[in-house]
Order: structure tokens, then sequence, then C-alpha cells
């Protein structure tokens, strides 16, 4: 019975290694994404860029759920 648990263990470390691994690889992903983006206005916040204050347009009334 000892040899089955020593074989789940390895199994449970492998998959948290391909996790850390895929983390890695989509981190230095979002990292030359950022650094190839082009560089936004002075002073203004990139997550609300483009976003014009005032009323918002009426959804459309033909959304099914309404």
């Amino acid at each position: 019975m000892g040899g089955s648990l020593s074989a789940k263990k390895r199994q449970r470390e492998a998959q948290r290694l391909a996790a850390q691994r895929d983390k890695k690889e989509r981190k230095a992903e979002r990292k030359a994404e950022k650094a190839n983006r082009e560089p936004g206005v002075e002073g203004e916040d990139p997550d609300i860029a483009g976003i014009v204050p005032g009323p918002q347009p009426l959804p459309d009334e033909d959304e099914p759920g309404r």
C-alpha cells in the first residue's frame, strides 16, 4: 500500500510543477505585451482610457430575459 501513496505524491508534484511552469509562461507573455504596448497619455489611467462620462446608451429591448 505504501507504493500507491508515493505514486500519488509524485503525480501531485508533477501537476504542481506543470502549473508553476504554465504560470511563469503566462507571466512572461503579459510582461512582453506590456513592454510592446503603446504609451498612453501622461497622467491618464489606462484602465479608464477612452471611457466617455455621461448617460449610457439604453440596452436593446430585444434581449432575452427582459
